[in-house]
């Protein structure tokens, strides 16, 4: 039967045991023992689709030695030229990318597809700045004690590695996120990706090995919380620690790590703000898909949709007629958009809170289902700020809608959490956009987008609970994960 004419659940169940026949054989050892691996599952169907071997402490400490004493020492054209290779090869096994996040994080295949274009677009714009540096310069001759000099800046790698610990949202995207910058920064980096989802992160490895990036200048390490990981936290030539995930393990490495630089990006609990004035088709859309895009698993997805008494009706009537457009399923069918979440305890916790909520008076309005780790996109009104669904982080495709009389309440439902990430707020008064952005409590502000819209160029990054103020964004990273050299010339 040709290809093209298979139906969608035929053509769903060949990719996926085609992505597992391609892990078995090109990122992992399909006879390794699962007593010393980590084991992972396809979330959709439960079914075990590889085991990766844990790391050692001697080989880990062995990674972090080499990183530490060898230096990528490449010039900043063969850094394009690495870096652009990255962008060939990927393109070329855009396919397999997608399907492998798929097959381990249950993403649908659409959603996986675009975190591979955001890899792309870091490695795009992690090439241009290769040859787009500057030389910052002063002059030294200001002042009553100035002389005639000229005073220069440099980056220079850290003395260290950076050791990196990415989390199972965005597999693929995390890492890149933080190897090509310290690429470009010419510091080694260690990574330990989620043990969830390790499969994404071979094979982005794999990518870069055939580039020509040596271990010392980026490798994997692969283990379960514990020991080993609190050990190389401590490290000596661990000169910075970048971590993405939850707000407790952020603060535990805090407290853990000493005197050495930190970059927590944390959780976030972020606001769709609907004003008056605001058009409700266009503010539905982008509540669906900030909602529910990702399965709700984004520290940036919209998790309180702050509607105005008066437009509460109309604007749920517009929510709900999204969800023709946000079809969910098993994630390997092209056609679905919304997968599963990352596995079925993630979903129990979703399902709690729900019902919870349902309980305490909130009102279900659309969607609700639930089998395994796959959640139907959900629809909630009459929702209560104090409710656990809204009150902390809640990491699915829930779409929990709130409502205030004036904009000044909307300002304070808002600010009303421990986090601090980013904002959305639909209106055309943009005078009054500018005075909320200046009260709002949030790294990042869009107006009638989703609060997580950026560039890999642009500066990203939370306060409060969701991070400690440092941004990502390609050149904001690279001098975070570089040090800062200052020297000067006479200039007679």
């Amino acid at each position: 039967m040709n290809q093209e004419v298979l139906p969608h659940s035929q053509l769903a169940e060949n990719r996926f045991k085609n992505t597992i026949l391609y892990v078995n054989q090109h990122l992992v050892d399909g006879n390794c023992l699962p007593c010393n691996s980590i084991i992972v599952r396809h979330p959709f169907s439960h079914a075990i689709v590889a085991a990766v071997p844990l790391t050692t402490k001697k080989m880990a400490i062995g990674l972090i030695h080499e990183a530490a004493v060898h230096k990528a020492n490449f010039s900043n054209y063969q850094k394009y030229e690495i870096l652009s290779c990255c962008i060939s090869e990927l393109e070329k096994l855009a396919d397999t990318a997608a399907s492998i996040i798929t097959l381990e994080s249950g993403l649908s295949l659409q959603d996986s597809y675009s975190e591979v274009n955001r890899v792309l677009d870091v490695f795009r714009v992690g090439a241009a700045s290769c040859l787009t540096g500057s030389l910052p310069c002063y002059p030294g001759d200001i002042g009553s004690t100035g002389k005639a000099r000229t005073i220069y800046s440099m980056r220079v790698p850290l003395e260290g590695v950076i050791l990196a610990i990415t989390p199972f949202n965005h597999p693929m995207n995390q890492i890149a996120h933080k190897v090509v910058p310290a690429f470009v920064a010419g510091t080694g980096i260690i990574v330990k990706p989620s043990e969830k989802t390790p499969l994404s992160a071979l094979f982005f490895e794999s990518l870069l090995r055939k580039c020509g990036v040596p271990p010392f200048a980026f490798s994997l390490i692969h283990c379960r919380p514990g020991p080993l990981l609190d050990a190389l936290l401590v490290h000596k030539d661990v000169n910075l620690i970048a971590f993405t995930g939850s707000v407790g393990v952020g603060k535990y490495i805090a407290q853990r790590a000493g005197y050495r630089r930190i970059i927590l990006e944390l959780g976030g609990n972020d606001s769709l703000i609907v004003l008056p004035d605001a058009d409700l088709e266009q503010a539905a859309v982008l509540a669906a898909e900030g909602a529910f895009r990702n399965s709700g698993q984004r520290c940036t997805a919209v998790k309180r949709i702050l509607v105005p008494e008066k437009t509460k009706d109309a604007f749920l009537r517009a929510l709900c007629g999204q969800l023709e457009n946000w079809a969910y399923g098993n994630p390997f069918n092209e056609t679905i958009k919304v997968g599963t979440v990352i596995d079925t305890r993630a979903a129990d916790e979703i399902e709690h809170r729900v019902s919870s909520a349902i309980a305490a008076g909130a009102t279900l309005c659309a969607g609700g289902r639930r089998e395994g780790a796959l959640m139907e996109p959900t629809v909630l009104s009459d929702v209560q700020p104090d409710m656990l669904l809204v009150k902390e982080e809640t990491f699915g495709p829930i779409a929990p809608v709130l409502t205030f009389r004036i904009t000044e309440d909307a300002i304070e439902m808002a600010n009303a959490t421990p986090f601090g990430l980013s904002c959305g707020i639909c209106t055309n008064d943009f005078s009054a956009a500018m005075r909320i952005i200046r009260r709002l409590h949030v790294g990042n502000v869009n107006i009638n987008e989703v609060p997580g819209f950026r560039t890999e160029y642009t500066p990203f990054g939370g306060i409060r609970d969701s991070g400690l103020g440092y941004k990502e964004g390609i050149a904001e990273a690279v001098n975070l994960y570089s040090g800062l050299r200052t020297y000067s010339f006479p200039t007679d």
